[in-house]
């Protein structure tokens, strides 16, 4: 795909990019303002790891201060730990719930861990963020002490005893007097040796309580608050103009992945350059939608000669002679894929227009099942081409009608037979195309779409050329390669494809571009058409269309071979 299909298709769908983008803004923003903000406070902890009685910091040592800071990690959103701090700040939260809105990381290749509490009221996860440490060093503290409770309890047992016995010694020797009696001086000296020996006791009980203090304080690891967490002033959630930036993000990329979806299981003609591109059939007229008050008001040649549709015509109309350079076309057949596609329109239109540079033209109406030509050019159809055929001896007898265009006859219908097919591919009809040849330039014949019934296909190798009309942004690539298919097996000549319908937008930038690049390599007086840069086809020349307004690429019109008033009839 080129970089001007991917413009086009930039303009053609920008509705849908912008629309998805403001819904996804717009979504985004209201949820966000309705969401109630949350708050994050953060407080930070040092795990001081105990001596380990060496000098050395050596890898393992780094890997243990790293290991013990993990399972701190885990410790901190313990149930005791978290009980604690509900019952101190008086919360009405459950652990768990408590839980939920805390986030304990750790500071990479550092004894540090952080504690985030997130809740929707700043003074509250401030004071959890605080306490949460506290507690926690207490509850680390008093883990840790327990180990030498039992320990501790019984050298300070023994102690206790020890002191009992040395003061149950001492009364005894006081007892004795000083100084004691003679016989006394034995029981004196036992005494003092036993009271000796208690004191030595004691003091080595003392000792050792004092090595199991040392001990458990050397063993203790430490957690001590470094930073407490300040109460934030600045919700973290929702994050209102971020959400609304990445939703408007989200909103385009889905419009735009939803518009190539749509172009990609589209397979309908939408450009000229797929005509060309797919159907190998050149493009001799492209021409836009019509509004319905224009249609009501009859053939756009006769009422707007000098519209823009007409002068499309026009260019039409130069196509098919040049076309014709080396094979006079003087009987066309215009026939669709599928009904509703214009066609009609397109016979009746460019037969006034041919009538209008002075030529002869007849417009048979052949489509036996769905006549519309006597309804354009507002003719009675009561005499026509069925009651011509049937008639034992071929003659017009009246069944060729004037309209109010000068050089302009009509031959419609007449009423509907039982057997389209089989009259139009009678020798009847052969002949009456002779017959209108001889009174006629251009015969240009309507017939019923391809791919309903073989009426167009039994006449197509009856005429010099077959003009097949496709829908702009409806017809089928495979049916019109279906249709192009039927028409080359019988021989037909296709000249080529009328695109109708073409999209006009409020610049009228597609039906413009379309009608200037195939339209004005024919330049209706023979010379090469002024070539436009991208930027001057993109922003157009001479003065801006109004909106409601449609393009105009007016091509020189011919001189007749005799004057015709271009006026609307009434």
């Amino acid at each position: 795909m080129e970089l001007k299909q991917y413009f086009d298709l930039l303009r053609r769908w920008l509705w849908l990019l912008v629309l998805g983008t403001v819904l996804g803004a717009a979504s985004a923003f209201i949820v966000s303002r309705w969401q109630t903000p949350v708050y994050q406070a953060t407080s930070t902890l040092l795990i001081s790891q105990a001596p380990s009685g060496t000098a050395s910091a050596d890898y393992t040592a780094l890997l243990t201060n790293q290991s013990l800071a993990g399972t701190y990690l885990q410790l901190i959103t313990t149930r005791p730990v978290l009980e604690s701090v509900i019952q101190q700040l008086g919360l009405s939260q459950s652990p768990e719930t408590l839980a939920k809105v805390i986030k304990v990381t750790l500071v990479n290749s550092t004894q540090l861990i952080k504690i985030s509490v997130e809740d929707h009221d700043p003074q509250q996860a401030a004071a959890i963020a605080n306490t949460l440490p506290v507690v926690f060093s207490d509850y680390n503290q008093a883990r840790q002490s327990s180990r030498y409770a039992d320990s501790k309890q019984g050298l300070q047992t023994e102690i206790t005893a020890t002191d009992g016995q040395i003061v149950d010694l001492q009364q005894q020797i006081d007892a004795l007097g000083n100084p004691p009696p003679a016989e006394q001086q034995a029981r004196l000296d036992q005494l003092q040796s036993e009271l000796s020996q208690m004191r030595q006791s004691r003091t080595s009980l003392l000792a050792s309580l004092d090595n199991l203090k040392l001990a458990e304080a050397q063993s203790t690891n430490n957690v001590s608050l470094v930073e407490s967490a300040i109460v934030p002033l600045v919700p973290i959630r929702p994050r209102t103009l971020q959400n609304t930036a990445l939703a408007a993000v989200v909103g385009l990329m889905l419009a735009a992945g939803t518009a190539f979806l749509i172009e990609y299981l589209d397979d309908t003609i939408k450009s000229p350059e797929q005509v060309t591109a797919l159907l190998q059939l050149p493009v001799i007229g492209i021409m836009a939608r019509l509004t319905e008050k224009e249609i009501a008001a009859g053939p756009v040649a006769r009422v707007s000669p000098r519209s823009p549709t007409t002068e499309a015509f026009r260019s039409l109309r130069t196509n098919l002679q040049y076309a014709g350079v080396d094979n006079a076309l003087h009987t066309l057949l215009v026939t669709s894929v599928g009904p509703g596609e214009g066609k009609s329109t397109v016979v009746v239109n460019l037969a006034i227009v041919t009538a209008q540079a002075g030529q002869r033209v007849t417009v048979l109406d052949a489509d036996l099942r769905r006549p519309m030509q006597h309804r354009l050019l507002d003719r009675p159809n009561r005499y026509g081409l069925s009651e011509t055929l049937i008639q034992e001896t071929l003659h017009l007898n009246g069944a060729l009608q004037t309209v109010d265009t000068q050089n302009l006859s009509l031959i419609s219908t007449g009423s509907v037979p039982p057997n389209p097919a089989e009259l139009l591919g009678s020798r009847k009809m052969t002949g009456l195309l002779g017959l209108l040849g001889e009174q006629a330039e251009r015969i240009i014949i309507d017939s019923p779409p391809v791919s309903v019934v073989t009426d167009a296909v039994i006449l197509a190798n009856q005429v010099d050329g077959v003009i097949l009309v496709l829908e702009a942004g409806r017809t089928r690539l495979g049916a019109a390669l279906q249709v192009k298919e039927q028409l080359d097996r019988v021989g037909a000549k296709l000249v080529g494809v009328v695109l109708n319908k073409v999209p006009v937008n409020r610049q009228g930038y597609y039906y413009n571009h379309y009608y200037y690049y195939y339209n004005g390599h024919y330049g209706e007086d023979g010379a090469a058409p002024r070539r436009r840069g991208p930027l001057a086809r993109l922003l157009g020349r001479g003065r801006r269309p109004h909106a409601s307004a449609k393009p105009t690429a007016p091509v020189p019109e011919p001189q007749p071979e005799a004057p015709v008033s271009t006026q609307p009839l009434n």
